[in-house]
């Protein structure tokens, strides 16, 4: 008797992979926001030598920052809904090659104005592209379940493209010049754009797999046409909204504290004080590495903890860390100045996956695009404290009374987020068609 075996072929669709391709994407998505935080790091390095070769002032050359970090937030919300109509690889694959020309540029400029052209905006643009609305993104899209830890870890790959960038640059930068250190990140935005093109993926539909955590297949959305409109209706529905404007001020004041006195000042700063640049820059690092700690595990305790108590917390504690900053500068580093770093770190970031748990809490499918205009203040609010720190620096001779006003700034973020009350329903289906809804049944 011949027993017949048949083999059964299962589709590829179906087959349950060891490492569900939503970790891929994550991992890609990673290796961009690490190269495009590279770029972060480098306005605190050029500040100086831009002044000693070509007489710059400090407000000139922040003026340059303010427009890269002002357009980096305002491009954010705009990004979410290219990425809805064209898809992530294509955005992000031209978001990258837009940073790389922006800094091959910057090498051969010789007015401020250039400066502000091609740093401030070709930089600015494409950063902004793979802003934290592009993790956003890619959180809601491909998971269901682990968004808090997904996003943290998101958040942790920008900071880390810093701390692992900042020596190194800071060494290339004192051993050659800056325009060495800006040659080195462009290259690296490059190298990232294969993978981007090869990995990256849309949505889980494209490849016929569920997202992460979900028991069913999820339809992709049809493509929203009218990529400008549909943001801008986003954003006249959300400002009707009290939790907007309270996410919107306290993330102001979040990148006010952080990118725009922190990343862009602290060098300069502690230079003043007599403290070499490349020490300066190390412990900037050190923050960078405590940001990883403390972004995961804020993502960890977003999904677990009220998020509103979160960001009371942090904004507090950082407040009264930037409050004492001036006592513990000076030539060397002491115990005072590495407890703060340490602390600080943990801190810096932790703000994002509290604050993008509440955006997609209260808007729904639209929460992408109402983080990318939470993330617009984010940015305007560290543009504008890094232009006036500049411009402060030239007046007074010293950052210390901008470090004490900015935590007392931090203190009154903490209070504006104990004032976010959670909803009574979520906007399952977004917040401008919940608002039109609303508005229909009341005719």
């Amino acid at each position: 008797m011949i027993r017949v075996t048949q083999r059964i072929e299962i589709p590829p669709s179906v087959r349950e992979p060891r490492v569900h391709r939503a970790w891929w994407v994550v991992a890609v998505a990673a290796l961009a926001i690490i190269a495009a935080g590279a770029f972060s790091t480098m306005p605190g390095l050029l500040v100086d030598p831009l002044h000693e070769e070509f007489g710059w002032s400090h407000g000139e050359i922040s003026f340059a920052v303010w427009v890269n970090m002002a357009l980096n937030g305002l491009t954010a919300p705009f990004a979410a809904a290219l990425m809805d109509r064209f898809g992530l690889r294509r955005v992000v694959a031209g978001a990258l090659a837009v940073i790389a020309a922006g800094a091959a540029l910057t090498t051969v400029m010789t007015e401020p104005w250039q400066l502000t052209l091609y740093w401030g905006v070709l930089v600015g643009l494409g950063c902004g592209s793979m802003a934290m609305a592009f993790a956003a993104t890619v959180t809601n899209r491909w998971f269901v379940r682990r968004r808090g830890l997904v996003t943290g870890l998101l958040t942790a790959a920008s900071v880390f493209g810093q701390f692992v960038f900042l020596p190194v640059l800071s060494w290339t930068v004192d051993h050659y010049h800056w325009r060495a250190g800006t040659v080195t990140v462009g290259l690296t935005s490059l190298i990232v754009v294969p993978f981007v093109w090869l990995l990256l993926r849309s949505h889980p539909a494209d490849i016929g797999v569920n997202p992460y955590g979900s028991q069913e297949f999820v339809p992709r959305p049809p493509v929203a046409p009218g990529t400008g409109r549909r943001t801008l209706k986003v954003l006249s529905a959300v400002v009707k909204t009290g939790p907007f404007w309270l996410l919107a001020a306290t993330f102001a004041i979040c990148g006010a504290s952080t990118n725009g006195i922190m990343w862009t000042h602290f060098t300069p700063a502690a230079h003043d004080h007599g403290m070499p640049a490349t020490v300066a820059s190390s412990l900037l690092a050190m923050v960078g590495i405590f940001n990883v700690v403390g972004t995961i595990s804020s993502g960890w305790l977003t999904d677990r903890i009220n998020p509103r108590w979160l960001l009371g917390s942090y904004y507090a504690l950082r407040g009264l860390l930037l409050m004492f900053l001036p006592a513990m500068m000076g030539p060397t580093v002491q115990f005072p100045l590495v407890s703060f770093v340490v602390l600080f770190g943990v801190l810096d970031v932790a703000t994002v996956p509290p604050t993008i748990a509440l955006c997609r809490e209260f808007y729904g499918e639209d929460s992408a695009i109402a983080f990318g205009w939470v993330l617009a203040a984010h940015q305007l609010g560290a543009g504008l404290v890094a232009f006036g720190s500049g411009v402060a620096r030239d007046a007074l001779g010293s950052y210390d009374l901008v470090w004490m006003a900015t935590g007392a700034l931090c203190c009154a973020a903490a209070m504006l987020a104990a004032m976010i009350q959670r909803p009574a329903h979520g906007m399952k289906h977004g917040a401008a068609n919940q608002l039109a809804s609303s508005a229909g049944a009341n005719r």
